[in-house]
C-alpha cells in the first residue's frame, strides 16, 4: 500500500506503547482488539491501523 498517513502511524505507535501485550502478529486478532480498546468509527481506518500494528510486530520478530 505504500507510505501510510501520519495519523495511522501515530495511533498505531501510541496503542503499541500502551497495550503491547494485547496485540499479536495476526491481523484478524488485532482488528478485534482494536474494536475493544480504541474508538475508531471508520472500518477502513481500523483495518489500516490493525495492519500497521501487525507489520510493526512482524518486523520486530524478524530482527
Amino acid at each position: 500500500m505504500g507510505i501510510k498517513p501520519s495519523y495511522i502511524k501515530n495511533l498505531g505507535t501510541a496503542l503499541l506503547a500502551k497495550q503491547r501485550e494485547n496485540f499479536t502478529n495476526n491481523f484478524d486478532e488485532n482488528k478485534k482488539q482494536l474494536a475493544s480498546s480504541a474508538v475508531i468509527d471508520s472500518k477502513r481506518v481500523r483495518n489500516r491501523v490493525a495492519g500497521y500494528i501487525t507489520r510493526r510486530i512482524n518486523a520486530k520478530k524478524r530482527t
